[in-house]
């Protein structure tokens, strides 16, 4: 039977020395490919398209959140103005209000006033006897 022979340290050294110089020479190789490259280069591409994007997207949300600001603002105003308006209208009604009130009142203090005079024509004339 033939017995097995583990190679010396030295061999060893000589065959991982050996394995790392082709796996370098294999990523050089890989690296000085012009397909790499070509999908390096397209990969940039891609990525500053998307930037470009991105930017684009940040861009019009700005441009919307402004157009937002002011349509709120717009629409405050237009609801103080609303407000003025029924503040005004609700001031002209209360002072009709008033107005109409105080006239009825006038009224009924003549009607009264009319009431007691001729109350107080009926009685002169009872005690007067004619």
């Amino acid at each position: 039977m033939s017995s097995y022979k583990d190679p010396d340290l030295q061999q060893r050294q000589s065959d991982v020395a050996a394995a790392k110089k082709a796996t370098l020479e294999k990523f050089r190789a890989a690296a000085d490919d012009p397909a790499v490259a070509m999908r390096h280069a397209t990969r940039l591409a891609m990525n500053e398209a998307r930037l470009v994007r991105i930017a684009e997207r940040e861009a019009a949300k700005r441009t919307r959140e402004a157009e937002l600001a002011e349509q709120a603002t717009r629409a405050a105003e237009l609801a103080l103005q609303a407000q003025r308006e029924a503040e005004k209208v609700e001031a002209l009604a209360a002072a009709e209000k008033a107005e109409r009130e105080a006239l009825v009142a006038a009224e009924q203090k003549v009607a009264r006033d009319a009431r007691y005079a001729a109350r107080k024509a009926a009685k002169k004339e009872r005690r007067r006897g004619y």
